[in-house]
């Protein structure tokens, strides 16, 4: 059976968020202020999605597809009567968030998830607007979604259990990743982000880098990593023992700033110093540690060559 989706908000991201949904197989329906808003979003993801195809970001036939599955809703009321997924991307105001998800919520089924998709905004908050607040969740696509696989689910205290997977569900449809995480201040993907941005102005601001070289060295040394291990993989593969020392290393100049975890503590005290013990943040076992290394190893090689196949960003 083909899912109703209605994409509220029809600018960058969600429109972005239509494409995902509609080129997954569902009916997906873009609402916004106006109903000449919404077509002119239409016609606007209908162009890129040709030039998407002839750049080969999106398969063959991409564009049929999105004629196929994805309208322009002529109201509010008639983008969400039947969908049984809705997904809000209004601006990062919560009154408007508020205005906007109180219409939604009277007028679609009371069996209809309904998501937001903000990155910043307490989803506890939001959900005061929602009637029946269990069916309500979080579901924050990257930008640009069409291209990044990772999509934050994030329940509220209120949200049902049943609500999440069935988002899951929904977002697996479309060939993204998820990862549940609890609703504070950032969620994790801006936590982290912004840790990693606080500490690298501030290698700015004291002369111990240029951005320039900064960026130079996080594209080609942990960033390097990362499209393939997230921080734990990294560290136990590392050694957690090593991880222990550089922190006390780094506390001899920054000894807040760098207070050493007691998660970290707490492993390396039981002898838990990561893949060389077979025990760690992810217990990877012993045996498998050559086919980790061979797979590490060959990861970085194609990494490597697709950044030398692509060429430099054009950023200067």
């Amino acid at each position: 059976m083909t899912r109703n989706i209605a994409v509220v908000g029809s600018g960058y991201m969600g429109g972005g968020i239509a494409q995902v949904l509609a080129l997954a197989g569902a009916r997906v329906a873009l609402a916004d202020t106006t109903a000449e808003i919404a077509q002119k979003s239409y016609q606007r993801l209908i162009a890129e999605s040709r030039d998407f195809v002839s750049d080969g970001l999106f398969p063959e036939g991409a564009t049929e597809i999105l004629v196929k599955n994805l309208w322009a809703a002529p109201s509010l009321a008639e983008a969400v009567a039947n969908a049984d997924f809705i997904e809000e991307a209004v601006p990062e105001v919560l009154a408007i968030k508020h205005d906007i998800l109180g219409q939604i919520s009277a007028i679609a089924r009371p069996d209809a998830i309904i998501a937001s998709n903000t990155s910043t905004i307490s989803i506890g908050a939001i959900a005061t607007a929602v009637v029946n607040p269990g069916r309500f969740l979080g579901v924050h696509f990257s930008n640009p979604s069409p291209f990044v696989p990772g999509v934050e689910i994030i329940p509220h205290a209120g949200t049902d259990e049943a609500t999440v997977q069935a988002a899951r569900v929904i977002v697996h449809e479309a060939g993204k990743s998820t990862a549940v995480v609890k609703d504070v201040t950032g969620f994790v993907l801006n936590r982290l982000q912004y840790a990693l941005f606080h500490e690298a102005t501030q290698l700015v601001e004291d002369g111990t880098a240029t951005a320039e070289d900064i960026d130079t060295l996080v594209r080609t040394t942990f960033g390097f990593r990362l499209p393939f291990f997230g921080p734990f993989a990294i560290a136990d593969m590392a050694g957690l023992d090593v991880y222990d020392f550089c922190y006390k290393s780094l506390q001899t100049g920054f000894p807040e700033r760098f207070a050493t975890p007691k998660i970290l503590t707490d492993l390396v005290s039981a002898g838990k110093l990561g893949t060389k013990t077979g025990s760690g943040f992810l217990d990877v076992p012993a045996e498998r540690i050559p086919e980790l290394i061979a797979y590490r190893n060959k990861a970085y090689v194609l990494m490597q060559k697709l950044i030398e196949d692509l060429g430099p960003a054009p950023i200067k």
